[in-house]
């Protein structure tokens, strides 16, 4: 068998055993049905990997397309099993990014708009109970095998379960279910009945994360080099040196923060960076009252932006031209996120923002280059070109981006659109700079509490000292101008996912490094929409095969 029909048919195997990342991706036929996240579940998954990767690795690839697909399968592949054979799958809870999650977000991805696909998201639901029940059961196999998620996650996603359980307010299920209109009554009353049973079910996940699983949760957060550098591996898709990275982040830190100080010079004279943001967050000019007034900013910039570009610098077809802005529902963590189109495009490419539930000013010089991140010419173009682009096969459309070079791509997107002359107005421009130090810091603040590291002489902030959760949460309010409740969540993100957010600056760094291996490798000849195009059409992979595959095309 071919190797692009042997990761053609894993997508389908894989989609049946895991209906939620199936809707995630697009994949459709799956969207009434819920995932197995029980320990026999996430077996089941890994078996079906184990047995595509080893018909891969024997597969003679057919052309140089085929070359490229083997070499991106064996990789993601490999570190999915590596992930599950160290249990780290099974043992999977943290604040934005595990099963408590997905089995709640997927409901913000299926439609809504006849009889026929509210008659779905009732079948759905009427299964989260049961897909819940299998999250407590390998959380307690983890436990078992001493791999029990830290407190700090365990009290977290409780809070989030209580608020999607309707513990505090109106409950995500219930207000799903009461957006039904002209539906039978039959449908209605099993509508109800669902969310019912889904929103006790994670009332009772709440109490048992409480209960029984906080007791036996350990204390610290740091999970240590040898899992980190597996978490590392499979976000960034690289075999990095991590204290290397960790020196890079610091230099990188410096570098931006000078950058920004000059920009706030600009804005108010004598200012601090903090104090420049809140002059910016006082001027009337960048300022949006009420939720759907910032939905509507967001939809237009976004709508400027993608017509601005396609044809002058980017190849955008028609299907990609649709993208959807949204304030995400309540509950999750705070910030901006992107969900991919499904095969056909039949379901736009979706940037959803999450906010407090009591926020209604918003300031938009923070978020002009958010946009450009999360839509256009960062993650929708990016991830829907890759489902365009029909010369790969589905794993490469739909299944094979990482962190790093998904990440890695949106925030060069950020500095690529300043480049193009987007972001001249120095408001929108010290929001840029704020994202990109923001980003900084995380390399420094991610590797140095996970691995508990010293804090380099020079740096000026407890020089000598090691890393711990507190001393980054003061980093991060000190030494950036990114909003406090963002940061406090953030914290929380890093030290339940390790490895995830350097992967955005570390990502950046090396497609900066191949645009500029192309342009000294092709001097005159080099065009930049023509790198950007071949690039994006390749699809996703692990930045090393990235580095490697840039390197071996003309």
């Amino acid at each position: 068998m071919r190797v692009h029909e042997i990761c053609d048919r894993y997508v389908d195997d894989y989609a049946a055993a895991d209906p939620v990342t199936a809707t995630v991706v697009g994949v459709e036929g799956y969207d009434d049905q819920l995932t197995d996240y029980s320990p026999e579940g996430h077996a089941a998954r890994a078996a079906i990997t184990k047995r595509a990767l080893r018909e891969v690795e024997a597969a003679e690839p057919a052309d140089d397309g085929e070359r490229v697909a083997k070499a991106v399968f064996t990789e993601r592949a490999g570190l999915d099993v590596e992930i599950h054979e160290a249990g780290l799958d099974v043992a999977s809870l943290n604040v934005i990014e595990s099963p408590v999650q997905n089995v709640r977000q997927v409901f913000d991805l299926m439609p809504h708009d006849t009889a026929e696909q509210w008659e779905t998201i009732a079948k759905r639901m009427a299964q989260v109970p049961a897909a819940l029940d299998g999250v407590r059961a390998s959380l307690l196999a983890a436990v078992e095998a001493g791999r029990a998620p830290a407190l700090r996650q365990v009290s977290k996603v409780a809070e989030q379960a209580e608020t999607w359980a309707g513990m505090a307010g109106d409950g995500f299920f219930g207000t799903l279910a009461g957006t039904a209109n002209d539906v039978p009554e039959s449908l209605r009353a099993d509508l109800d009945r669902a969310a019912t049973a889904a929103q006790e079910a994670y009332a009772e996940l709440a109490g048992f994360l409480r209960a029984e699983l906080a007791p036996e949760a350990p204390t610290k957060d740091a999970v240590g080099e040898d899992v980190y550098r597996l978490w590392s591996r499979y976000f960034t898709g690289a075999a990095l040196d991590l204290r290397e990275a960790y020196a890079w982040g610091w230099e990188e830190f410096a570098r931006v923060e000078r950058e920004a100080k000059e920009v706030a010079e600009r804005i108010k004279p004598g200012a601090s960076l903090a104090e420049a943001a809140a002059a910016l967050d006082e001027d009337s000019r960048y300022r949006v009252s009420g939720k759907r007034a910032f939905e509507e900013w967001m939809q237009r910039l976004s709508d400027e932006a993608l017509k601005s570009l396609r044809g002058k610098h980017f190849d955008i077809p028609d299907e990609i031209m649709a993208l959807d802005c949204r304030i995400a529902p309540p509950g999750g963590g705070v910030g901006a996120y992107y969900s991919g189109p499904n095969e056909d495009f039949s379901r736009p490419g979706t940037m959803w923002w999450s906010v407090p539930p009591d926020k209604e000013d918003f300031s938009t010089w923070r978020e002009v280059s958010t946009v450009y991140h999360e839509g256009v010419p960062g993650h929708h173009l990016q991830i829907a070109t890759s489902v365009y682009e029909r010369s790969l096969n589905r794993f490469q459309r739909v299944m094979a981006l990482t962190s790093g070079h998904a990440e890695g791509w949106a925030l060069y997107a950020e500095r690529l659109m300043r480049d193009l002359g987007y972001l001249e107005d120095d408001g929108n421009l010290l929001g840029m700079l704020d994202a990109h130090l923001f980003r900084a810091a995380r390399v420094v603040v991610d590797i140095g509490m996970h691995l508990e590291l010293e804090i380099p002489a020079g740096t000026g902030f407890h020089e000598g000292e090691r890393w711990t959760p507190e001393l980054g949460l003061e980093f991060m309010l000190t030494r950036t101008i990114t909003d406090a409740d963002h940061v406090r969540d953030e914290i929380d993100r890093y030290l339940g996912w390790p490895g995830q957010a350097p992967a955005y600056k570390l990502g950046e760094r090396l497609w900066l490094e191949a645009r500029e291996d192309a342009r000294r490798r092709e001097g005159d000849a080099f065009d930049l929409k023509n790198f950007h195009m071949r690039a994006l059409r390749m699809g996703g992979m692990g930045l090393d095969t990235l580095r490697e595959q840039l390197l071996a095309r003309p």
